[in-house]
């Protein structure tokens, strides 16, 4: 006779195991029902379920009523779900985040790095869990969806990695901003070699990340039929200037790329990759860090941007402190205010005035640990 008594982990381990099984159904009521057991095995688990989406408000000419909203959802790193499944439930939160959303942002943005280590089963889990979104979703890729397989499998889930479009008087371009040149031919390298050094970040084989000559005259041809007082919007994974060489948060080319923006009159650039709190200017173009859903990134030990205010450093003891979501909003002059949402601190607002002042006008406060 079997035992009929179960451990609290027994039991969570079979939830999880269903959990699964219903996500690979995936029609609208199957979602509906594994997102609510998702919800049910972190209450059960005693953990903090994080918001995770980013909601982005773009003003409008006159006024300040958004002209609209886009969500942003970026830096997920899911492994496949027999592996981990810690990082599929932040991802389901966001979904359902965006989902509850009114009214429903025009369409949702995913930033990167999807993916832990660009395996088809991380790729297609991530994918599954995307379709479920409302609003129509737009792909950026990152590094960890790209080097497995040099992004065969991103292209035939999502399309082109480098792509633009117009949306009520914003020019908006996503780039892959993650391609590097080749340390893995005459190395011998298999795929998962390379996949795995590209993933570790801080190692002195591979090269730094690029948009590459191509991408930059697909770019130069795409802003020459945009008017220069039209907004432009610009997403890129990696952030597009030069912050810390040893852990690839650097793009060789970003001053090549930066002078295809500097005639523009208003220039955004979001980017991913570094999963913190960070902010800089450079000339006409102001850069925002976003937040991941996956875990902080610690800050470079040298060539921080000026203008960033640091976070103190993440408690260890929790495991989403550091991370979370945010707002940005474009003003009447084409700058941008950009509000994070920090899960378990204080929120934290870099104002236009803030970058466009050089830092001299409303510095925002440093985030602190909670108190315990």
């Amino acid at each position: 006779m079997g035992n009929k008594f179960r451990s609290i982990e027994t039991k969570h381990h079979e939830e999880r195991d269903a959990f699964f099984e219903g996500l690979k159904r995936l029609d609208r009521r199957a979602f509906l029902r594994v997102a609510g057991m998702s919800a049910g095995i972190v209450a059960g688990m005693g953990l903090r379920t994080p918001q995770s989406f980013q909601l982005v408000n773009v003003a409008e000419a006159q006024g300040t009523k958004p002209r609209f909203t886009f969500a942003y959802i970026s830096d997920t790193h899911l492994y496949e779900q027999k592996l981990n499944d810690r990082f599929v439930r932040s991802i389901l939160k966001a979904v359902d985040d965006v989902n509850g959303l009114d009214p429903q942002p025009d369409f949702v943005l995913f930033g990167g790095d999807l993916a832990q280590l660009g395996a088809p089963g991380e790729l297609k889990l991530g994918a599954q869990i995307l379709k479920s979104v409302k609003a129509p979703v737009r792909m950026m890729v990152g590094e960890h969806d790209w080097f497995l397989d040099m992004g065969d499998m991103w292209k035939d889930l999502f399309g082109a990695p480098n792509y633009s479009f117009d949306h009520k008087g914003v020019h908006f371009v996503v780039l892959n901003s993650i391609l590097e040149k080749d340390f893995w031919t005459e190395r011998k390298l298999t795929p998962k070699e390379r996949m795995q050094i590209v993933a570790g970040l801080d190692n002195g084989i591979q090269s730094r990340f690029e948009v590459g000559e191509p991408q930059r005259a697909w770019m130069k041809q795409d802003l020459a039929k945009v008017d220069k007082k039209t907004p432009v919007i610009v997403f890129s994974h990696s952030p597009l200037y030069k912050y810390y060489r040893p852990w690839n948060f650097w793009t060789d080319d970003a001053d090549e790329v930066q002078a295809l923006l500097k005639p523009f009159d208003k220039v955004t650039v979001i980017h991913g990759h570094t999963h913190q709190l960070l902010s800089n200017r450079i000339g006409n173009i102001q850069f925002h860090g976003m937040l991941s859903t996956a875990w902080p990134w610690p800050y470079a030990p040298e060539g921080l941007p000026q203008l960033t205010v640091q976070m103190n450093r993440p408690d260890p003891f929790s495991q989403f402190d550091g991370c979370g979501d945010g707002r940005m909003d474009v003003l009447e002059s084409g700058l941008v205010d950009k509000l994070y949402n920090l899960w378990e601190r204080n929120p934290i607002t870099v104002r236009a005035s803030y970058l466009g002042s050089g830092g001299k006008q409303d510095a925002p406060p440093r985030t602190k640990l909670p108190s315990y």
